[in-house]
């Protein structure tokens, strides 16, 4: 499972396959457009779950591009990547429906972190409010108050393990990359240890588990991350 399909639009061969290189190690799908006409053929048939948009193209105005790509798909998100860093063309490109606007040279780290904020920024803004309450088989989440119960006994939780339960409970059944929770509970500038994702979740099944060893609900992806399983998918 990957994190979702970005669109590289970029004429200089080099950079383009420099920012595909670091996107397909950090699990995202790559498609490569060095052109305007055929990114927006890419934006309407292959349907990308963000784009890498340079300004200066052969045959068309990046600008131009942006535009015509937010007229197919008006929720698509756009990172412009530019030498072009004047503040007017920052404005511009904001003003027409880019969602970040990064200046060359760039450090593709940032670059992937600024397209996972986007992406987060994005997501969150098509959900609902979140409800006060969640309740996952034996346990209920109080949003406010910020406590976990298990039959109706209260877990003693940190804030850093309630933000877990959270995140777990809003997507449970779902697979959450250690990278996605990295970027959600510590921050996307967080360069500290990604272990930290481990030593929290072994302190969380610790709390929530009957056998820890042998977890029922916090489940581990292998080679992925972890899942909170509604139920035990095995029985």
């Amino acid at each position: 499972m990957t994190e979702g399909t970005v669109l590289i639009v970029e004429d200089e061969t080099p950079i383009r396959k420099l920012i595909a290189f670091n996107l397909q190690r950090s699990n995202f799908e790559v498609l490569e457009a060095s052109e305007g006409k055929s990114a927006l053929q890419l934006v309407k048939e292959d349907k990308p779950t963000i784009v890498i948009l340079d300004l200066m193209l052969p045959d068309m105005d990046g600008f131009e591009i942006c535009t015509k790509m937010r007229e197919i798909n008006p929720q698509l998100p756009i990172i412009i990547l530019s030498a072009r860093g004047q503040d007017m063309d920052k404005i511009t490109g904001l003003e027409i429906g880019a969602d970040d606007y990064i200046v060359k040279p760039f450090n593709p780290l940032e670059l992937i972190a600024r397209i996972r904020t986007v992406l987060r920024r994005t997501l969150q803004s098509h959900q609902p409010v979140t409800q006060e309450k969640i309740e996952i088989g034996p346990f209920l989440l109080e949003i406010k108050t910020q406590r976990v119960y298990k039959s109706g006994k209260l877990l003693k939780l940190t804030a850093r393990e309630f933000q877990l339960m959270k995140l777990f409970f809003e997507k449970v059944n779902e697979p959450i990359t250690r990278n996605d929770l990295l970027d959600n509970i510590w921050g996307v500038n967080y360069f500290g240890d990604p272990k930290t994702v481990d030593v929290h979740i072994r302190r969380l099944r610790e709390k929530i588990e009957e056998n820890p060893s042998n977890p029922t609900y916090l489940k581990t992806s292998w080679g992925y991350g972890y899942c909170f399983q509604e139920k035990d998918k095995t029985e």
